[in-house]
């Protein structure tokens, strides 16, 4: 089997920038995440055995601020050509999704998570108007919370304010997401897990025209479509909390972590494995991912095909570790955006079968090694100053 190139990106900030400009790895910006608590602050406990919020039952009345209902939205089984685009392997049946309960956050607010489900989801809608309303904000502090999906995503934001702007002629890698209506908090000295699976693409049924036959879909708008086992379908950031050692570890069935729009990472520990993209923004020539601190690890391309960070628009390193590594055979890479990448500050290392170029206006120097064949994993990849003083390594967790 004739083996690929290996391409690997490495850069490192000057020792200046890390004292001047990083600040403390995995430290939250407060103009980021809000930390202040809103029209709602409630805690959250999740068991199989019992939902409790603020220590009752939770409600099954839908308007209450939080309540549970067994609705997950799902691609269905054996469902004819005019259902969607998805294929078998997409489908699950009625049965399977019934086993599962969605914990629905419908008022602004903090709500802290806890516990453990093991068939579940958290869905966070606000309602009509939500996307232009800056009063709709939800803050989700994972405070040692276990949630598995395996029909959908396993946290999804559907409607909250949407800061940002689609309008490809405004479009900037320079983007503010402090008002976003999303916000995902890591506790410091916690570690959470998400794990989930995605929601192929389901038409809207009044808009589908099939061709003469029947047998193809010619036309179509999309009424789901969740590729994300943490979802939202507008801007969102994710931090941790003072400290910024909590960890969130992601396992994503498809890709681990997905926005519509625009996606901050401000802190805490991010872990992500996933078959496909380990993290993709996909508002085409407008989306913006930044990371500005923490620690971030992606093992993506688990399946057949992936990249580590995927960008339909933009992608800004000011800070923070980021590591990762694309599929090893499709080709993929550690670092893909359709518009320009900045690595402005912070520790990068990217790995895959080729990186997308970085803009010439980053503030940062880097490298990009390319390697005649697979590496092994377990290699070890570490880039030293003059006086051979380790600046960063990486150990690749599979061949690439």
């Amino acid at each position: 089997m004739m083996k690929r190139a290996v391409s690997v990106l490495l850069s490192a900030a000057l020792m200046l920038s890390v004292l001047t400009g990083c600040g403390k790895s995995g430290s939250v910006s407060k103009k980021n995440i809000p930390t202040e608590e809103t029209a709602e602050s409630k805690k959250i406990t999740l068991s199989d055995s019992g939902i409790t919020v603020d220590g009752a039952a939770i409600s099954d009345d839908e308007t209450a601020a939080v309540y549970a209902a067994q609705d997950i939205v799902y691609y269905e089984e054996g469902q004819g050509v005019a259902y969607g685009a998805g294929t078998d392997a997409d489908a699950h049946s009625q049965e399977e999704a019934d086993a599962h309960i969605v914990v629905h956050i419908t008022q602004p607010g903090t709500y802290t998570l806890s516990g453990t489900l093991s068939a579940g989801q958290i869905a966070v809608d606000l309602g009509d108007g939500a996307e232009e309303d800056p009063e709709a904000v939800v803050t989700i502090v994972l405070d040692g919370v276990d949630i598995t999906c395996t029909v959908a995503s396993a946290i999804i934001f559907y409607r909250v304010y949407e800061c940002g702007s689609a309008d490809m002629e405004t479009a900037t890698q320079t983007v503010d997401t402090s008002a976003a209506g999303a916000n995902v908090v890591i506790a410091d000295g916690t570690e959470n897990r998400v794990t989930g699976s995605h929601v192929a693409k389901i038409y809207k049924p009044e808009s589908v025209t099939l061709n003469a036959d029947g047998t193809a879909v010619e036309e179509a708008k999309k009424l789901h479509k969740y590729d994300g086992a943490l979802y939202s379908k507008m801007s969102m950031n994710i931090g941790g909390e003072s400290e910024g050692d909590g960890v969130l570890n992601i396992t994503g069935e498809n890709e681990g972590l997905d926005t519509e729009l625009h996606l901050t990472i401000n802190g805490g520990v991010i872990n992500i494995q996933a078959q496909d993209d380990g993290i993709n923004v996909n508002e085409d020539g407008v989306s913006v991912v930044t990371v500005n601190g923490g620690t971030l690890q992606i093992n993506a391309g688990l399946g057949a095909e992936g990249d580590g960070i995927d960008s339909n628009g933009f992608l800004v390193i000011n800070g923070g570790n980021v590591y990762t590594m694309a599929n090893q055979a499709s080709p993929d890479g550690g670092l893909d955006a359709d518009e320009d990448i900045l690595i402005n500050g912070g520790y990068v290392v990217a790995v895959g079968i080729r990186n997308d170029p970085i803009s010439d206006d980053s503030a940062q120097q880097y490298i990009q090694l390319t390697f005649a064949s697979v590496l092994p994993a377990g290699s070890q990849i570490a880039l030293t100053d003059d006086s051979g003083d380790q600046l960063l390594s990486f150990t690749l967790e599979k061949s690439a």
